[in-house]
């Protein structure tokens, strides 16, 4: 999060037993949820994975915030407009990713009701893209981070029966909004949440994650319609391969309540994760390392690790635990920043990691998410401009779509 936003430079016993009363009042309602609407397709895996493609992210723009208030223009991006929207699909993107913050525009206990101009303008933005005929993704991104100020969703809080009220009551709003919308719509239960610290994962903070991503998957069920058959995508800590793989403590959400149209063989839940790494080439903000890959023609450019055989590992453990069971997996984020002031090839690398992993992710029916937080200078992201709707990585954009095919 921090790599992403720096680039601007810029509970009591009556509290569970209340929270007991109205999930279950909630849920008996539930089952008076409207119909799935006619133009709802029923995708299995190996349908909607091709159909998703290569995505893009809408970052730093939803998410932005400001003293704990997220607003679109908050970290130097201009108001999205439909025209960008268009130009990211004429690039050849198949599916967007809308990282979207709530932090204070969520109000108090015990309804946590949405600001309700916010959520319009998120409905705006996503039918940019929906409208469009592409796939979209929408998450509660900021609101996870212990480092962003009204940082709430935090799993080493000691209060997580207020938490996890909170969480539902947010996501069940959320998902009322979005009821209607067909199987290009993709809720993502949260974006890097853990506590901060990168070593190995505490086995309580993960199982209060767990919680999380199954009250989530209840909670948009529930809501009936097509939120009962659309795809979720859960993350496992920080959207960590090695942490969401390994025997550290992930479990896979049940999926209790989604329509009974859907065959029992059939998955509705895709694995998000993130893909950063060398983190000394993709993102650390120096001149150190420019280069990638095994056209490198500098050694000492070079990062000594995460070079293709380790992209391969990678992809291949993901493949091997949730796509081989039908889970889908997104890799919702990836992306190398400029450093071509330091290096005057370094965008050949950016295009080269960037295609590797489009092709990884193919080969292994993953669909691959560009990180683009809009800044195109010195260590941005941006392949486009969004204040003129200009391209401004043609090579990394043809790159991505090079390798997907």
């Amino acid at each position: 999060m921090l790599m992403k936003m720096k680039k601007y430079g810029v509970c009591s016993l009556a509290l569970v037993l209340l929270a007991t009363v109205v999930f279950t009042g909630w849920n008996s309602r539930a089952s008076a949820a409207t119909p799935i609407t006619s133009d709802f397709r029923s995708l299995q895996d190996s349908q909607i994975i091709p159909e998703m493609g290569a995505g893009w992210n809408l970052g730093n723009q939803l998410e932005a915030t400001v003293n704990g208030t997220p607003s679109e223009t908050a970290w130097g991006n201009p108001v999205v407009t439909p025209e960008l929207i268009k130009k990211v699909k004429a690039a050849g993107f198949k599916t967007i990713r809308i990282p979207v913050s709530y932090l204070n525009h969520i109000g108090s206990a015990p309804n946590y009701t949405v600001n309700t101009a916010w959520l319009d303008r998120v409905k705006t933005v996503v039918d940019y893209a929906y409208n469009e005929g592409l796939y979209v993704v929408i998450n509660i991104h900021g609101d996870g981070y212990n480092t962003v100020q009204g940082g709430w969703l935090l799993v080493n809080s000691s209060n997580q029966a207020a938490i996890k009220d909170k969480y539902q009551r947010v996501w069940q709003q959320i998902a009322n909004k979005f009821v209607n919308y067909n199987e290009r719509l993709i809720f993502e239960s949260m974006n890097e949440v853990f506590d901060g610290n990168y070593g190995n994962p505490n086995s309580a903070y993960y199982a209060n994650l767990n919680a999380y991503n199954q009250i989530f998957v209840d909670t948009v069920r529930k809501t009936g319609g097509n939120n009962s058959a659309r795809w979720l995508l859960i993350p496992g800590w920080n959207t960590n391969i090695d942490y969401t793989v390994g025997n550290y403590g992930f479990v896979l959400p049940t999926d209790t309540y989604r329509s009974s149209t859907i065959p029992s063989s059939q998955k509705r839940i895709m694995i998000s994760a993130h893909y950063y790494s060398p983190w000394d080439f993709a993102g650390e903000e120096n001149g150190n390392i420019t280069q990638w890959g095994a056209t490198a023609t500098n050694p000492a450019k070079k990062s000594t690790w995460g070079q293709e055989d380790y992209l391969e590992s990678q992809f291949k453990s993901m493949y091997d635990k949730f796509v081989t069971q039908g889970y889908p997996v997104v890799i919702g984020e990836f992306g190398a920043i400029d450093k071509t002031a330091y290096d005057s090839t370094n965008n050949v690398y950016r295009a080269a990691f960037a295609k590797a992993i489009s092709a990884k992710a193919k080969a292994y029916k993953m669909v691959p998410v560009y990180w683009d937080n809009g800044y195109n200078g010195q260590h941005g992201f941006g392949l486009f401009n969004r204040s003129n709707n200009t391209v401004t990585q043609q090579g990394i954009i043809n790159a991505i779509m090079q390798g997907i095919q």
